[in-house]
């Protein structure tokens, strides 16, 4: 049975409560940078519930009316959570502008330096369950919620820290500079995140160093075949895409042709398993015409 639903699933269930957690004990304090992180984890719940609905989806089999599949369903639920993560940035820097012109004490900081350890030990356990998972079945969209996880991680210890700060020495500024701070870190990663997600949308081409390997396993049949050509390759979701035209010899055999060819892919595959393999023979005579 395919577990990756069920993770991503676990994901919502754990965001859920970190959110109610985050938002009640931000009300309690007062703290700007606690609240911050609750809007933050509310966006990490939304990016769960979109990861999740689209492993559903990029999981169904090929149809008449999507006949290479439904991958690119995870590349739009990656490309939507990374805006989500800008969408909190941008919240969190305009709350704590809005504290540092109008300050105001915290109250019970070290409950809120609890709720934040607690969020962040929740959520770094169940992003490496996530980030395994991502990687076993190549899923974009299960890389950006784990992404968004950690992320969540390493802000709610920084309004760990910052709480504790402000109650060591009593200067609140520093709440809502520190929020400051996480927001635009979380920002840079996302436009990472978002280079990823992003260009199999348009079909970009899979990197430079993959391509090379596709083309080092291709000639290390070249004693087989006179010439490759238009190799082309792109990414859905979790499946690569490539193709290209392999010139032999006119008197080969479509048997033999066929043998080579199926070896070719095999090889593929064995690198790339959600690999689809297409390679369109030519005699060597049509190509010289």
């Amino acid at each position: 049975m395919n577990s990756t639903p069920k993770i991503a699933f676990l994901s919502v269930i754990s965001n859920s409560f970190v959110v109610i957690l985050k938002i009640v004990i931000g009300l309690i304090t007062g703290s700007v940078a606690v609240l911050s992180e609750a809007i933050h984890s509310s966006l990490d719940l939304m990016a769960s519930l979109i990861a999740f609905i689209s492993v559903r989806v990029s999981g169904k089999p090929a149809d008449p009316e999507h006949p290479y599949g439904h991958g690119k369903v995870e590349n739009i639920s990656g490309t939507i959570e990374t805006l989500l993560i800008f969408v909190a940035g941008f919240w969190i820097i305009y709350e704590c502008i809005h504290k540092l012109i109008h300050p105001e004490p915290i109250k019970l900081p070290v409950l809120g330096i609890s709720v934040m350890i607690i969020g962040a030990t929740i959520n770094f356990i169940v992003s490496r369950i996530v980030s395994k998972e991502a990687d076993r079945v190549h899923s974009v969209a299960m890389k950006s919620n784990a992404f968004h996880l950690l992320t969540d991680v390493y802000t709610s210890l920084g309004v760990a820290g910052s709480l504790l700060l402000v109650t060591l020495t009593g200067w609140h500024f520093l709440d809502p500079i520190i929020g400051i701070a996480l927001a635009i870190y979380i920002m840079i990663e996302a436009v990472k995140l978002m280079k990823e997600a992003f260009p199999p949308l348009i079909d970009a081409s899979l990197t430079k160093e993959e391509e090379s390997e596709i083309m080092s396993m291709i000639q290390s049949f070249h004693d087989e075949y006179i010439e490759v050509h238009d190799l082309r390759t792109r990414r859905s979701g979790a499946h690569e895409y490539i193709d290209f035209h392999l010139v032999v010899e006119s008197t080969d055999s479509i048997e033999k042709t066929h043998r080579l060819c199926d070896r070719m892919e095999e090889m593929i595959m064995k690198h790339f398993p959600h690999a689809h393999v297409l390679i369109h023979p030519e005699p060597e005579s049509k190509r010289k015409s």
